[in-house]
């Protein structure tokens, strides 16, 4: 994650900042940064597989 991306965060907050709320804020953004790296190396499920896994947990 990029230093600036990490800067943005923290100054989208107020000027007391809760530590918790940031380390969450950043952790969001790394997995959505995961996320996207991992659909740009193509490393998708389809809809079908996706429910296939799904189905254990929604039975």
């Amino acid at each position: 994650m990029l230093k600036a991306k990490v800067q943005q965060a923290l100054d989208a907050f107020a000027e007391e900042v809760d530590v918790d709320e940031f380390l969450e804020k950043i952790y969001l953004l790394r997995k959505i940064e995961l996320g996207e790296q991992q659909i740009r190396a193509g490393e998708l499920l389809s809809h079908e597989n996706a429910k296939k896994r799904l189905e254990k947990w929604l039975v």
